[in-house]
């Protein structure tokens, strides 16, 4: 007899899980000798590094445990105070300008334009160049250039080199590393912006959206992880800053634009070896916890405008 169309199926048993797929020893083998290298060459300095902080070590000779002392003398110092504080302030207006800038350049050389490789080729040459030649250069047309023409034109505010002004040289060294740095974020960008379907943005002018109403809903969302990529990868760059302030204005006037970086170096070959280390380490938390901020706070999400 057979059962009535009305009774339910039994459903499927769920599937079991599959057992973990076995790493092959092999794979193993070819990662030991990064860490090897990292651990010798990075972490085992670092490790060295900060158990010095604890001491009176000038970076040669004895020395003797200190405990807390040189931290609480980097949380007391202003020179260390003002450092930080500059080079915040630089890593934010930086990264601000650079992601500003590298985003209307990449929307500007996906679109069908005219000379497009050749355009593309020619805006990622600062990235290739030494910061050290390219801080030199624009030394050179601060100090010289831009007062000669500034003087011609009868531009008063600009007949002194800026660079010697303590309210305008951190002006300088902003443009200067944004120059540098924009075609890192120019590259990272145009790779996103062509990633997205040529379908949406015929869909979305079809359905009457104006190209600022495209850029808002359409690329901007699809884009959201490549903003996150170039933020984070551009605050921990300009908290590094050395090279090009060391060429432009060498932390002055006076210590106007020492960045944190500038300040631990000076220190390492002044005799300030563990009192720096000190400094560097509570550089080193800052840096990791501002990343670990970022992280969290685009973990999971997308630009909502």
């Amino acid at each position: 007899m057979a059962l009535p169309s009305s009774l339910p199926h039994r459903a499927p048993d769920p599937p079991r899980p599959s057992r973990r797929r076995r790493v092959e020893p092999v794979y193993y083998w070819f990662l030991l000798p990064t860490l090897l290298l990292f651990t010798a060459l990075v972490l085992a300095p670092a490790l060295v590094g900060i158990f010095y902080s604890f001491t009176d070590y000038v970076g040669f000779g004895s020395w003797q445990f200190t405990g807390l002392t040189n931290y609480i003398a980097v949380f007391s110092d202003p020179s260390i105070w003002s450092a930080y504080k500059f080079t915040i302030g630089f890593a934010l207006v930086t990264v601000a300008l650079t992601q500003t800038a590298a985003l209307a350049l990449a929307l500007g050389l996906t679109n069908r334009i005219r000379f497009q490789t050749t355009l593309r080729s020619i805006f990622v040459i600062p990235m290739v160049i030494s910061g050290i030649v390219i801080a030199y250069v624009f030394n050179y047309l601060f100090a010289n250039s831009l007062p000669s023409l500034a003087s011609s034109v009868g531009l008063a505010p600009l007949q002194q080199s800026i660079l010697g002004d303590p309210d305008l040289a951190w002006i300088a060294i902003v443009i200067v590393s944004a120059w540098q740095t924009i075609p890192g974020a120019l590259l990272i960008y145009i790779a996103g912006l062509l990633s997205i379907p040529d379908e949406l943005y015929e869909a979305a002018a079809l359905d009457g959206a104006s190209a600022w109403r495209r850029f808002r809903s359409v690329t901007l969302p699809l884009i959201a992880g490549f903003v996150v990529i170039n933020t984070i990868l551009g605050v921990k760059g300009y908290l590094n800053a050395y090279d090009i302030i060391v060429a432009l204005t060498n932390g002055g006037p006076g210590t106007a634009t020492s960045s944190v970086a500038m300040v631990i170096f000076t220190g390492y070959t002044g005799g300030d070896y563990a009192y720096q280390m000190a400094n560097a380490t509570v550089f080193f938390v800052l840096t990791v916890v501002v990343s670990l901020l970022q992280l969290l706070a685009t973990r999971g999400r997308g630009l909502r405008l």
